[in-house]
Parts: C-alpha cells; structure tokens; sequence
C-alpha cells in the first residue's frame, strides 16, 4: 500500500520502521519543523524526521506535500497538528491513538491516564475526521495499568502493542474494515502544563503521589523550585504532621494522608535522596513545602 506517514515524536518512530518492514510504500514523510534543541540551542529534527532520513524517505514539514504523492492512505502517530478538512477530503487517513475512545481524546492520553487513576488503556486504531478524535473504531487492545508505572513506561508498551496492531489492520487483502462508532462518555485529554505537575498539598496525598509518575512534578521551598522526582502516599498516621505541606522527617502533611518524599532535586542540583536534602536543608518548625 502506497501510505504517507505523519508523525512527530519518539513513540511514533517504532510504526513507522514496522510499516517499512511490513513492505508499505512509504511515498512521503511528515513531521513538524525542525526546532531549536538542547543547550546549545541549533536547530534539529524531529525523532520521526530523523528515522525518516536514516531509512531514506522523503520528508517534509508541509502537510499539504501529502496531496501530490499518489498515496491512498495517510497514517498519524502522535502528529501533534490538527489535519485540515481539505487534505482529509482527498487522502483518507487513519490514526494510532493512545487510549481506549473516546475516553481522553486529545494531546496527552497516556499522562491523563496516569493522572485520573485508571487502571486500564489501550491502543485504538480509528478513522480521522475533522473533530478531535472522533472518528470510528477499526480496532482496539486493552492494556492493564500496572501501579505505579510511570506515563513513559506505559508509553512504551502502548507503541509495542499499537505498532502491531496497526501492521495487522493495514494487512488484510480486503482492505479496512468497517470502522466502529465510539461508545461512551467522551472525556477530553488536554497538554499537561507545569500547572498540572505542581503538588497542592491540600489533595489526598494518594492523588499526589501519580503526579511524579508523569515527570517533573514540583513545589517549592524557601521561595525556589523543588522537582519531586519519586515519592509515595503513607498511611494517615505517619503524615499528620500539621499543616498541609508541612513535614516531619521526609513525609509531608497533604489533605488525607502522608507523602513521603524519595527522590528529589532542589534548583540548580542533581537529583538527590529525600533525605539527603533535608539533612542539607534542615526544615525549621512551622516551615512548609509550597509556601
């Protein structure tokens, strides 16, 4: 099958080979612009962009390329840019979405995921349409949720099982499958912004405790930032140490319940134990965490 390819990130990077392997005529890759990156600050590519030129694809930022390559099918993977009614109107495309729709349509499935609690997700392979994640169904695996994991391990195995599922739908000789409306109550997945990740230590410290799972959680302490790279939700008795956000050893006060600090990364540090930076910081009584 002659495809076009659009895809951004790293998870997007493993369908794409599996689609070269499988034998598709790839005919045109699209990935976003090329953006400025580490400390130095050049200019460079996309992972999907990256791949692309190591297979020897053509590539390009410009969606529209997509209309001029002869291809019958076009295949998102985490694109991250609405695809226009008019492209759509002359190259049909399916989409890899990360959960189970039309729960957490939208930018971030998999960080939402985590965040909410659920226990199960999964991978669909869906129709696009003009609306955010709205189209029909062709096929769907369910994955468990293990505790505790974090959004990029769970990540990982979503594009394991998503990349064969999509390989297994674009094989059938009979072409697509008739796509399935969604059922159920949407629920929309927005960016995860810095807000997101800030712990409000008046929440059930068990809520809490999922924010480091999707990275770069923080709070501050004594007026700077404080990354809170692992931590856990103790039982009521080992956090009733006042206030929320004050502490009694590494754990801290929330609304219901303890969080206990593991690993953490004051401004301008390394990544540390908990314990290590309070020995170092030495929290005076009264003093709080996000004050």
């Amino acid at each position: 099958m002659r495809l076009v390819f659009l895809g951004t990130p790293a998870a997007a990077v493993a369908p794409l080979e599996a689609l070269v392997n499988a034998g598709h005529d790839v005919a045109l890759v699209v990935s976003r612009a090329d953006k400025r990156r580490g400390r130095g600050g050049e200019l460079g590519p996309t992972p999907v962009k990256a791949a692309a030129m190591r297979l020897g694809l053509p590539v390009t930022a410009a969606v529209d390329d997509a209309l001029g390559v002869g291809a019958t099918l076009g295949v998102v993977v985490a694109f991250g840019q609405i695809i226009k009614p008019h492209v759509l109107a002359v190259l049909p495309m399916i989409n890899l979405h990360f959960s189970l729709l039309p729960r957490w349509r939208g930018a971030a499935p998999v960080e939402r995921a985590v965040l909410a609690g659920d226990t199960e997700t999964g991978v669909c392979v869906m129709e696009v349409e003009e609306g955010l994640d709205t189209g029909g169904v062709y096929a769907l695996e369910r994955l468990v949720i293990h505790p505790g994991e974090t959004a990029d391990a769970l990540r990982d195995r979503l594009v394991t099982v998503g990349t064969q599922l999509l390989v297994s739908v674009l094989a059938d000789p009979d072409g697509l499958a008739e796509a399935l409306p969604q059922d159920g109550v949407p629920t929309y997945a927005d960016k995860i912004t810095a807000a997101d990740l800030q712990l409000d230590w008046t929440r059930p410290a068990r809520s809490l405790a999922r924010v480091p799972l999707v990275g770069k959680a923080w709070t501050t302490f004594r007026g700077q930032r404080l990354l809170v790279l692992g931590g856990r939700a103790v039982a009521a008795s080992e956090g009733r140490a006042g206030a929320p956000g004050s502490l009694v050893g590494t754990t801290v006060a929330t609304g219901e319940g303890g969080f206990e600090l593991l690993t953490v990364q004051p401004e301008g540090k390394g990544p540390m134990p908990a314990t290590v930076w309070r020995n170092g910081a030495r929290p005076q009584p009264g003093e709080c965490l996000g004050g």
